[in-house]
C-alpha cells in the first residue's frame, strides 16, 4: 500500500478532473446493495466541501428497480449537460408515489450513488467510476439485517433484480477505482479500467465504515 492519506486527497483528485457532463464532474459510486455506498459517498461529499449527492434510491421505484434510465436522462443528465439546473422528482418508497420536485444545480462536482451508477448508459457522462469492493453476499446480508424481517420479501425480489442487472450491464469491470472497507476505514486502489501507471492505493483511516 502507498502511504496513508485521507479522503481529502481523493477529493482533490476528483475536483481536478476535467468536467464530464457540461460543467459538472459527475462521479459515480456503485456497488452491491448494502455495500456501504451511502456512508462512503456522504463522507466523500463532505471532503469535497459539501458536494451534492444524487441517491439512485430516490430515482428507482417499486416497479422500476433498474429501469429508471430514461427518467434520469430527461430530468437530470440532459439539463446538466446543457449547464442548466436539473428539476427532478424523488420517489417516496412509503407513499409509493413521486414527491415534490427538487432542483439540482450544475455544481463543479456531483456524486451519483447507488446500484447501477456505473451502468452502460451513464458511464460516458462520468468523470470517474468508483466501485465498493464488498462481496455480494456480505453486502446483501448487511442490507437484510439493517432493514429487518418485514422487508425480507422485498430483498428476495431485489436480489433477483440485482443479479439480472449486473449480469446484463456490469459496472465493476469498468471501475476506475475500487474502494475497500477495512476495520479502521477505507482503502482504494486503481480499478481495471484505470490508466496504466496510475498511483495504486490511498488510504483513509478516519472512522469505521458503515453498511
Amino acid at each position: 500500500m502507498e502511504p496513508q492519506q485521507s479522503l481529502e486527497s481523493l477529493a482533490r483528485e476528483l475536483a481536478a478532473l476535467p468536467p464530464s457532463l457540461g460543467p459538472v464532474r459527475l462521479i459515480g459510486v456503485d456497488g452491491h446493495a448494502g455495500s456501504g455506498k451511502s456512508t462512503f459517498t456522504d463522507r466523500l461529499a463532505a471532503a469535497l466541501g459539501g458536494a451534492p449527492v444524487l441517491h439512485l434510491d430516490d430515482v428507482a421505484t417499486h416497479t422500476e428497480l433498474f429501469d429508471w434510465w430514461e427518467r434520469l436522462r430527461a430530468q437530470v443528465v440532459e439539463p446538466l449537460a446543457a449547464g442548466r439546473p436539473a428539476h427532478w422528482t424523488p420517489y417516496d418508497w412509503v407513499g409509493r408515489r413521486f414527491g415534490p420536485e427538487r432542483v439540482l444545480e450544475p455544481a463543479p462536482v456531483l456524486l451519483v450513488e447507488g446500484v447501477g451508477a456505473g451502468r452502460r448508459a451513464l458511464r460516458p457522462h462520468l468523470a470517474r467510476l468508483l466501485w465498493m469492493e464488498t462481496p455480494r453476499e456480505t453486502s446483501w446480508g448487511r442490507g437484510r439485517r439493517r432493514d429487518g424481517r418485514e422487508l425480507s420479501d422485498f430483498w428476495d425480489g431485489w436480489e433477483r433484480a440485482e443479479r439480472a442487472h449486473f449480469s446484463h450491464d456490469p459496472s465493476r469491470p469498468f471501475a476506475d477505482t475500487l474502494v475497500h472497507q477495512s476495520g479502521t476505514g477505507y482503502e482504494w486502489t486503481s480499478g481495471i479500467s484505470a490508466t496504466p501507471g496510475t498511483p495504486p492505493a490511498l488510504t483513509d483511516r478516519d472512522g469505521l465504515p458503515q453498511a
